[in-house]
């Protein structure tokens, strides 16, 4: 009885997070050198789940997250719905694992940039690989805005929800855990 509860709480917890995460996508800032990238903290929510339930959780709430953004909310519908799995699951995916393998402040902080650099690298590729198919854009010329553009952007984006997580994770974490365990 008392672990089906926590499991409701849990899982409650986590849609929340997830409608967090998709409200803050209305909440944006174009990014000052190049207006149509647009930075949010879209992401900060995704990480507390991923840091207070795991990767795998995190997983499911940028899954959910993804698809109700881009194809019930209208933000770049299929090529949205793609790039944000793979931009914030591997952000995710590489703080979270490097987070629970020793909850520490020290290894949040090492996940976080290490995600940061990942989520970085990822989108580079992504961007090279993708948009030609869905922008039509050449190779070549989204080559030439990886180190300008691309590259900028997604350091940025990923190092300011990065920051911000590492400031507020402890406090929330506290919330989330005393609620967890309380039932």
């Amino acid at each position: 009885m008392i672990e089906n509860t926590q499991n409701r709480v849990r899982f409650t917890t986590l849609a929340m997070l997830t409608a967090i995460s998709c409200a803050l996508v209305f909440l944006y800032v174009p990014f000052p050198l190049f207006p149509s990238f647009k930075y949010e903290l879209a992401d900060v929510p995704i990480l507390i789940a991923t840091f207070s339930f795991g990767p795998v959780a995190g997983i499911l709430v940028v899954l959910v997250a993804a698809f109700v953004q881009a194809f019930i909310l209208g933000h770049d519908q299929l090529m949205g719905f793609v790039m944000h799995i793979l931009a914030t699951g591997t952000f995710a995916i590489v703080s979270g694992v490097i987070y629970h393998r020793n909850k520490t402040k020290r290894t949040a902080a090492i996940g976080l940039i290490c995600g940061t650099f990942a989520m970085a690298a990822v989108m580079c590729l992504a961007n090279y690989i993708l948009d030609p198919i869905f922008y039509g854009m050449t190779k070549e010329a989204v080559a030439k805005l990886i180190l300008p553009a691309i590259l900028p952007f997604n350091l940025t984006k990923a190092g300011i929800n990065a920051i911000v997580t590492f400031l507020i994770y402890k406090k929330i974490s506290n919330i989330i855990h005393k609620n967890t365990t309380r039932v």
